[in-house]
């Protein structure tokens, strides 16, 4: 599949194309594990953003899986005011999705993102890394350096501690 982007010039929501003064391109960044979410919770909330007129930024791209995030991926990411982190089950099996957790929390401290964590079925203490996500970085702990592993940790919790 191809990067889905959906823009919408009737924004009700203040966007870059109300206000270029901003800076910003897209309203809200979608990060979200696609075999979890994709036709379920995140379509509608999708759709429902869309209805609303926010300018969103999805990646819906075919992953390979151990592939770095894409630079166009990272920079929208940079041009996105907020960010929504859909966690559900499997998120943390990502490194792909970890990678975007990790570019979302630096945006976050560098440029002032807002970040909206949502818990898609699991236990919002995502922070306390158990069950799988315990799992998950144990095997990522088999297969990736440990500084990528503790950026992601970090970044898990830094994103479970917002209220």
């Amino acid at each position: 599949m191809a990067l889905m982007v959906t823009e919408t010039a009737s924004s009700s929501f203040p966007s870059s194309t109300s206000s270029p003064a901003t800076g910003w391109k897209y309203d809200v960044f979608l990060s979200f594990r696609g075999e979890d979410t994709r036709n379920k919770f995140m379509g509608h909330l999708h759709d429902a953003l869309i209805q609303k007129g926010i300018i969103i930024f999805t990646n819906d791209e075919n992953l390979e899986r151990g592939k770095p995030i894409s630079p166009k991926l990272s920079k929208a990411i940079e041009e996105s005011k907020f960010a929504i982190v859909i966690f559900s089950e499997n998120y943390a099996s990502s490194t792909w999705c970890l990678d975007e957790l990790a570019k979302i929390i630096a945006c976050k401290k560098d440029m002032g993102m807002t970040v909206l964590p949502l818990f898609h079925y699991i236990d919002p203490s995502v922070r306390k890394q158990m069950g799988t996500f315990a799992h998950a970085f144990g095997k990522h702990e088999e297969k990736e350096n440990k500084e990528r592993v503790e950026k992601w940790r970090d970044a898990l919790t830094q994103v479970g501690n917002l209220s």
